[in-house]
Order: C-alpha cells, then structure tokens, then sequence
C-alpha cells in the first residue's frame, strides 16, 4: 500500500462531509438474480445517487476539502462525463467554478448535463491526445485545482463510502464485485472492505476492449493496452492510476473482463426484472456475474452498479 493512501477513517470522514448532501442509495434485492446465480445479492444502485453515478461521492468530497480552507479560482478535470457531471456539481455547491476537458465522442448527454451543471466543457481526442498534459497545461493557464477522476485520495475516500454504506446495509459479504476504469471506486471499496471486513473478497470488472487492470493483476505491474471501442465509455483507459493501482494490487482478489454483448445483457435483465436502468459501466459487474466469470452459488455478494447516465435513444438502441 502505498503511503498516501486513505485510510478507512479519511471514508469516514468522507461520509460526514457527504452527509446530507448526497443521496444514500438504495441496496436492492432481486428474488429472479439470486435464482439464477445460486447466491444473495445486494444490488448498490448509484444510478440513483445525484450526478446519476457514485462519481459525486468522490468529487463533492475532494472539492469540499479544497473549500473548507477559503475560496479557491476553480476546478478542473479530465472525463469522459460522469466525474465531469459530478465535479460541475460539486464545484456548484461549493460556490466555485469547473473547467472539464472532455473527449469529442463522449456521451452527448453527458455533455449536456455537465454543461447545465455550470462548468465549461472543452474538447478533446482521447485516441490521440495526452489527457494528463492537457489537463496540467490548463490548470497552470488559468489557476484552477486538478481533482483527477481517480488517482486523488480525496475522491477515492469518498468513493469508498458506497461500500461502507453497502456493508451497513447489507451485513456481511463473501464477496464484493465492482466495475474498474481508472480504479478509484474499487480502491476506496478496497479500503472498506480490508479494514471491515477482510475476509469478503473483492473482484474488479472491466470491458474486454480495454483490459489494462486485468493485464496489470496478471503480471504484477501497471500494464499500458490500446484503448479499443466498447459501449462501456467510463471504463475506457489505457493504463491503471499510479495511485489506485498499488491499491488495487495490494486489496484487490482478482479482476477479469465482459464483452460489450455480456454487459447488455445484463442492462436489459436489471430493467426488466429489477426496473433499474444502468449505463454500460453501470452494469459491468453484474454482467461479469451473469457471464459465469465470477462464481456466486452459496455466497453473499455486494455489486455495485456504478451509474445510470445514459440517454433513452441509446438505452433502447442496446437492450432492442
């Protein structure tokens, strides 16, 4: 673990400055899952918490620790359009402005919510174009914080409150599966779960077409893929975070990948038989435990299903 790492307490104290702010989400059952898969699960639905996805944890809690000291010029970040939906936000309530660079072929919904949360929206290649530079560049032009989408304690603490809330709801777990782009919600689920309940297992999610957190479990180090094209946009990235991923490699059991078919799949049945709409990302997790990549039978398991920001053309587009 590296030293900069949060702690369960830096969650904890994540959790008080959310308090009243954001939304605990539901934990949902479903009778039809457990038949199917043999287990008991608990369905985190962050698709309800505010922003649409567990994003708003990490950014209110990063953007309120940077306020809590006086006024700052503003904020920005690198998204794809959740952590941008939620740093807009965020920035909002904490009286501050958000700049977001975010990539042309991102969601248009994404776009427009973040836009009518009050940030400005510049564009970029994310096939060709150094995010990171890019985002450095800006912040030192105009004077604004960098709040990453993952490789920040700030943000990973209060992602990981979605787990501690999961576990005071749900009790127990045996095992605990989460979708993984940049690493920042299963990092700070990590964390949770090794301080309170190091027995549960915890299992990352990924897109086939971008499999860096795989590769890197597998041989032990950060692994840089070719970004490829998967309906999963959140979880389209090239390399793990140089924070998240010593955390990932120290708390993380396992992580393994669903194909875009797989992760549909999954969307239709949870709006089917659970009435709940996930994004692609959103359903990753359960996707992998539809798929048989994760055996459930016998087990309690937590999923999280990490966001809903998905627009009704597109959502009919995948599940018809």
């Amino acid at each position: 673990m590296p030293a900069a790492a949060p702690g369960i307490e830096d969650v904890r104290h994540a959790a008080a400055r959310l308090a009243g702010i954001a939304h605990r989400t539901p934990v949902v059952r479903s009778r039809t899952l457990d038949e199917l898969l043999g287990g008991r699960l608990a369905l985190k639905a962050e698709g309800l918490q505010r922003v649409g996805a567990f994003k708003f944890r990490g950014a209110y809690n990063a953007v309120a620790t940077l306020t809590e000291s006086g006024p700052v010029t503003g904020v920005c970040a690198a998204s794809s359009g959740n952590h941008a939906q939620a740093l807009a936000l965020s920035a909002r309530l904490c009286a501050t402005r958000a700049t977001i660079l975010m990539p042309h072929d991102a969601p248009a919904a994404k776009r427009a919510a973040t836009k009518g949360y009050g940030a400005e929206v510049i564009g970029f290649d994310r096939y060709s174009a150094d995010r990171q530079a890019l985002q450095a560049q800006l912040a030192a032009e105009r004077g604004l914080q960098i709040v990453h989408p993952y490789d920040d304690v700030r943000v990973i603490a209060g992602a990981g409150t979605a787990a501690l809330e999961l576990l005071e709801e749900a009790g127990e777990l045996d095992l605990l599966v989460v979708p993984v782009g940049g690493g920042g919600l299963i990092s700070g689920c990590a964390i949770v779960i090794a301080a309170l309940s190091p027995a549960t297992r915890v299992v990352g999610v990924e897109p086939q077409a971008s499999d860096d957190v795989a590769r890197s479990k597998a041989s032990g180090r950060r692994e840089r893929v070719a970004v490829g094209p998967t309906i999963a946009d959140g979880q389209q990235l090239a390399t793990p975070g140089e924070l998240t991923w010593p955390i990932i490699d120290a708390l993380v059991d396992e992580v393994v990948t669903v194909s875009d078919e797989e992760i549909v799949a999954a969307m239709r049945l949870l709006f089917e038989r659970c009435k709940l709409v996930a994004e692609p990302s959103g359903a990753s997790a359960l996707a992998a435990l539809l798929a048989g990549r994760i055996p459930a039978v016998d087990l309690r398991v937590g999923v999280l299903l990490s966001g809903a920001n998905i627009d009704a053309e597109r959502f009919a587009q995948l599940v018809s």
